[in-house]
C-alpha cells in the first residue's frame, strides 16, 4: 500500500505546484510585457537502499513561452513595444543586466531612464542612460535612439542622448528571475554593449502579456480535478491498509 500513497502523494504535491504556476499566470494576464510561465516536471527514482523501484515526480525550473502577446496603441512618446524578437536591458536591484519587454518607460526626477518597475534603463557602455533635465520633449527611434529637446531650444534643436541597449539572445539561453527580469542561465557578464540592430522598437505601443486566460483557467479546472482524484487514491490506499491489518489480526 506504501507504494500507491507514495505515488499519489507525489502527484497531488506536483498538481498543486501546476495550480501555482497557473494561478500566477491569471494575476499577470494584464502585466505589461509578461511572458507566461509553463509547467514542468519529469520523473524521478527514488534511490536508497535496496532496488530503486519507487518514483516521484520533481519539478523543474520552470520554463516560458516566448511567443509575442497583442500589441496595443498609447500614443505615449516614452512607450515602446519591441517588433519581433529581442529585448530591452534594465538593471536588476544587483546591478545585474537583465531583460524585459515591460516598454512603459518614464524619466525620474534626477533624469534617470527608468522601466515602470523602477530598474534603470541601460544604454551605450552598459550604463545607465541620464536625460539632462529639463526638456520639452523626448523620443526614442525604431533603433532604441533617444533624443530630446532642452527646454527654451528651438522646435529643431533635438539632440541625441543615448541609444537603449537592445538585445537577442537566444531565448532557450534564458530564464525568469524572482524579480520578473529575464537573464542568461549561468552567465553573470552584460551582453555585447552594443545594441543588436536586427531588434527595432514601436514608439507610442506596449506589447501586453501572452497569457490566454481561457487556457489557463481550465488548465487550473484540470489540475484541481487531478488533485482530488489523487487525494481520493490516498484515502483508497489508507483503507486498503486498515482491511489489510484486520486480516491479519484476524488469521
Amino acid at each position: 500500500m506504501d507504494r500507491a500513497l507514495f505515488l499519489a502523494m507525489s502527484g497531488a504535491k506536483q498538481d498543486m505546484q501546476g495550480m501555482r504556476v497557473h494561478a500566477n499566470n491569471l494575476a499577470n494576464v494584464s502585466t505589461t510585457g509578461f511572458r507566461a510561465d509553463l509547467q514542468q516536471a519529469r520523473s524521478m527514482q527514488v534511490f536508497g537502499e535496496g532496488t530503486p523501484s519507487r518514483v516521484f515526480t520533481m519539478a523543474e525550473r520552470t520554463g516560458n513561452d516566448f511567443a509575442q502577446g497583442s500589441v496595443i496603441n498609447t500614443g505615449r512618446d516614452l512607450d515602446v513595444a519591441i517588433q519581433g524578437d529581442g529585448w530591452l536591458t534594465v538593471q536588476d536591484a544587483s546591478g545585474q543586466e537583465g531583460y524585459t519587454r515591460a516598454g512603459h518607460l518614464k524619466v525620474d526626477q534626477m533624469g534617470m531612464l527608468q522601466n515602470s518597475n523602477g530598474q534603470l534603463v541601460l544604454g551605450r557602455n552598459d550604463s545607465p542612460i541620464f536625460i539632462p533635465l529639463p526638456i520639452n520633449k523626448i523620443e526614442i527611434s525604431k533603433d532604441g535612439t533617444v533624443t530630446v529637446l532642452p527646454k527654451g531650444a528651438p522646435p529643431d534643436a533635438m539632440v541625441t542622448v543615448d541609444r537603449i541597449k537592445l538585445v537577442k539572445p537566444d531565448n532557450r539561453s534564458l530564464f525568469k528571475d524572482t524579480d520578473g527580469l529575464f537573464k542568461v542561465i549561468g552567465n553573470r557578464d552584460p551582453l555585447d554593449a552594443d545594441a543588436d540592430a536586427s531588434v527595432s522598437l514601436a514608439k507610442g505601443m506596449l506589447e501586453g502579456s501572452n497569457v490566454n486566460a481561457v487556457a489557463e483557467m481550465t488548465s487550473m479546472i484540470d489540475l484541481q480535478r487531478h488533485f482530488e482524484m489523487q487525494v481520493k487514491l490516498m484515502k483508497t490506499a489508507e483503507e486498503m491498509d486498515k482491511s489489510s491489518s484486520s486480516l491479519m489480526r484476524i488469521s
